[in-house]
């Protein structure tokens, strides 16, 4: 009887987790995709994405946000997970609060963009882009990883936050130089300037979501913190 009863509550949470990753994959779709939009509308001067972003995607992920830390609460309460289980339940619930984070900086973005398409862009934009496609491989490559169970793409994913990092160090400085040359003669170069850093910052924020995401699928997988598992594989090749 007490086998029976175990292998009835191990199919009963494989249905949960499934369940919850479906919502979870839903949330994913639309978080990347209000961060695509968003960059669509500053890509092609498009205050309509950039509106549709502000006003329709930002709820669909709150919502989400919502079902999903509901599910996961009733999870607990009926289910009474343990070790693994409990380690999965946990980490959903912190990744549900980075991809509606994602979200916010995915509107933030919309809401530089609305400016920006009044002012007209100060340069043409080449890093911004690439830092968005790292950023969305990111989000991609967390999920995935906590999916499919690879612990080593998430610590890949986890390290490729260093590569967004430097495209906004590198935006900033390029825009504070051309900022400094251009004080004085165009005040309004120096909007344009700080609307692009803010940008930048944006997606940022981004990278650092998607590593926090894949820090939480490293520990669903493996019980242990990704950053100590890093720092200890560099102090091995040191």
């Amino acid at each position: 009887m007490f086998r029976r009863e175990k292998a009835q509550q191990a199919r009963l949470f494989k249905e949960d987790r499934d369940r919850l990753f479906k919502l979870l994959s839903e949330m994913v779709e639309v978080a990347q995709r209000a961060l695509d939009k968003a960059m669509r509308a500053l890509l092609e001067h498009s205050d309509d994405l950039a509106l549709e972003v502000i006003r329709v995607d930002e709820e669909k992920v709150d919502l989400l946000e919502i079902e999903i830390e509901r599910e996961c609460l009733r999870l607990i309460a009926m289910r009474q997970p343990v070790r693994e289980e409990l380690r999965f339940v946990f980490s959903v619930l912190k990744i549900i609060t980075d991809l509606e984070r994602i979200g916010d900086q995915a509107v933030n973005i919309a809401q530089r963009t609305l400016d920006l398409n009044r002012e007209g862009l100060l340069k043409p934009l080449v890093d911004i882009p690439k830092m968005a496609e790292i950023c969305q491989e990111m989000i991609s490559g967390a999920i995935r990883s906590m999916v499919e169970m690879d612990a080593e793409l998430a610590k890949a994913v986890s390290l490729k936050d260093e590569k967004v990092d430097a495209l906004n160090h590198a935006i900033l400085a390029e825009l504070v130089e051309i900022a400094g040359r251009t004080h004085i003669s165009d005040p309004l170069s120096i909007k344009k300037a700080t609307d692009l850093m803010l940008v930048a910052r944006h997606l940022e924020r981004v990278g650092d979501h998607a590593s926090n995401i894949a820090e939480r699928s490293f520990f669903f997988i493996t019980g242990k913190r990704i950053k100590e598992e890093l720092a200890a594989g560099k102090g091995q090749s040191s």
